[in-house]
């Protein structure tokens, strides 16, 4: 089995982003956090953690990048259970058996993007197509040249689609939206 961590591999996530995951929690897409939301009036770095943030589960902080790892079934039934915790206490979650459904299922989905060897890194990309909240996932895989530094990783191994939307990160640092 495996699961999605968070992982940096520079500080920008701290700039970028309200609240930065902490490196090495477990982490879920949760676009979820954004439903009730007027996605369209987000901006500065609420509107970035939308826009390209994984959720840790247990900081609910944001990561620009996770990374695929191998766990183990205690591991599965500590972030699913972890996240029970964070839906009722943080999202509203009626009562912890329908809590613990959607946990299940979100953890489930983070899961289904993990067809790749364990150390691949994934990252994500979120618009609002009719309405509705659409996400684009990439896998990128370390270069061959050790040791790996950022920009060493630049083999797309999977992207569902081009994005018509361009992403400056330096405006992003000062909350500037493109």
């Amino acid at each position: 089995m495996k699961l999605l961590r968070t992982i940096q591999l520079d500080a920008s996530d701290s700039f970028v982003f309200d609240r930065a995951a902490d490196p090495g929690e477990w982490a879920v897409s949760g676009a979820f956090a954004f439903l009730n939301r007027d996605i369209l009036a987000l901006a500065g770095k609420t509107r970035v953690g939308f826009r390209a943030g994984f959720l840790g589960v247990g900081s609910l902080g944001r990561s620009t990048l996770v990374q695929i790892v191998d766990a183990t079934k205690q591991d599965h039934e500590d972030v699913v259970g972890l996240l029970t915790a964070q839906l009722v206490e943080h999202f509203g979650a009626p009562d912890l058996a329908s809590a613990r459904e959607a946990a299940k299922e979100e953890v489930a989905f983070a899961a289904s993007l993990c067809d790749h060897p364990a150390g691949v890194i994934v990252a994500v990309t979120r618009s609002v197509e009719g309405g509705s909240i659409r996400e684009a996932f990439r896998s990128l895989r370390p270069a061959a040249q050790s040791p790996s530094r950022a920009f060493d990783f630049v083999e797309i191994v999977g992207a569902e689609h081009e994005l018509d939307e361009h992403l400056d990160l330096a405006t992003l640092r000062e909350g500037v939206r493109p």
